[in-house]
């Protein structure tokens, strides 16, 4: 069986297959939400938010899982608002144990944001919940820092 960092390194190819493809931006946001989620057995719902840098608020993109409400999150409210105010990846293990949290589903024990940066700004962000507590590891936020890494060039500053 295969470690952990060699599914994520080929995975990672396939991710780059996706982002060099033909396809517009959102088919290739779609295509890699179902990659991570049909690879990844604790990525219970995989999501792109797009930052709109003015209104200081992140708008849902492409994402695959169960529908959510938030389709609209200030900076600062949330996991996914609070990743993108500090310009930061944020890891909860445990979202029971997070004050400032927008639940999307009662399955949801941790999850994982990571920005997408053009120039310094946050322009979006990968976000995923699991139904596991405590499952993400360095490999799981070195990996998808280097798939917001590979999109970049796929958002524009407004």
């Amino acid at each position: 069986m295969e470690n952990k960092k060699q599914k994520f390194d080929l995975l990672l190819k396939q991710v780059k297959e996706i982002v060099n493809s033909k396809s517009d931006r959102d088919e290739k946001l779609r295509a890699i939400c179902q990659l991570l989620k049909e690879n990844v057995d604790y990525y219970d719902w995989v999501g792109f938010y797009i930052a709109d840098i003015p209104k200081r608020q992140l708008f849902l993109g492409p994402y695959v899982g169960e529908p959510t409400e938030h389709k609209r999150i200030p900076f600062g409210r949330g996991i996914c608002g609070q990743a993108a105010e500090r310009k930061e990846t944020f890891v909860v293990q445990d979202v029971s144990k997070q004050t400032n949290y927008l639940s999307c589903s009662p399955k949801v024990k941790s999850e994982i944001v990571v920005p997408i940066f053009k120039n310094g700004e946050v322009v979006g962000q990968i976000d995923i919940d699991s139904h596991t507590i405590n499952p993400f590891t360095q490999e799981d936020k070195l990996f998808l820092e280097n798939i917001c890494q590979a999109l970049s060039c796929y958002f524009k500053e407004n």
